[in-house]
């Protein structure tokens, strides 16, 4: 992700935030990926005590930072101790289990917000998912 796109995603997702707290949403799901999901984590980290915030982080399988680097397990790990409820949806990785993780998100959500691009891959997959399931969205494209 580009350097100014990932800065006006923090200052995006951090205003996004408080407007939704502010409108009563409480609980929120982050899918612990690289990139938006840990962008809209720390969004809603900053936010937590302010709102009294839930942070729930729906991580694809155990193990899913073994080949990051340094930093990245770092962020990944305070996001970890700072997530009200953590649930590992598989035991290790399988075809599809980043699939599933997405589709377990919307199934529990209200509201979707996401950084769609395109027409293909797990994020667009997941918009698809969400409008079929009649899960509103905000694309923060």
């Amino acid at each position: 992700m580009a350097e100014s796109i990932r800065l006006r995603l923090e200052c995006d997702l951090f205003g996004l935030v408080k407007t939704l707290a502010e409108s009563g949403y409480t609980n929120y799901i982050c899918g612990g990926a690289l990139g938006f999901d840990t962008l809209a984590a720390i969004a809603i980290i900053k936010r937590k005590q302010e709102y009294n915030l839930n942070l729930l982080l729906a991580v694809p399988y155990k193990g899913q930072e073994k080949a990051w680097n340094e930093q990245d397990i770092n962020l990944y790990n305070y996001i970890l101790s700072h997530a009200d409820n953590i649930v590992y949806l598989a035991d290790k990785y399988y075809d599809g289990c980043l699939l599933a993780r997405n589709r377990y998100m919307v199934d529990k959500s209200q509201l979707l917000v996401a950084y769609n691009t395109g027409i293909r891959g797990g994020t667009a997959f997941t918009c698809a998912y969400a409008m079929k399931q009649g899960v509103e969205m905000l694309n923060l494209v």
